[in-house]
């Protein structure tokens, strides 16, 4: 395994378990403790944000450049992770099963449209 690869597992690791705490901790209401989960919440995504950054730094890739598609690819992602996380706790917590699968397909279908935008059609 090469080094960058490491060290992008590493952090990555600790971003995403920051990040995955800091969110149940503002959304689950019985462990009373939004504000420490948002603040731990944003430490994770801030690790996740230096570990694309010494990632690429370490590959000796160019930055990252914001152009419209970046724009979109962002934008996508977001609004088809919420989609389907949504459409999970409808399911799971709310007990609405039929919207629930309907909304977390869309949610996956958006997701899915990720590969042709980030990598083409050939």
């Amino acid at each position: 395994m090469k080094k960058s690869s490491f060290v992008a597992m590493i952090l990555g690791t600790i971003g995403g378990v920051l990040f995955a705490l800091g969110m149940c901790m503002a959304l689950i209401a019985e462990w009373n403790a939004f504000t420490p989960g948002v603040v731990l919440g944003v430490i994770g995504a801030v690790v996740l944000l230096i570990a694309v950054i010494v990632w690429r730094k370490m590959e000796g890739k160019a930055p990252i450049h914001l152009s419209g598609k970046t724009f979109a690819t962002i934008l996508l992602s977001v609004v088809g992770a919420l989609t389907l996380g949504v459409g999970m706790c409808m399911v799971m917590v709310w007990n609405m099963l039929v919207p629930g699968v309907i909304v977390g397909l869309i949610g996956i279908i958006a997701l899915m449209a990720l590969i042709p935008l980030c990598k083409g059609l050939k």
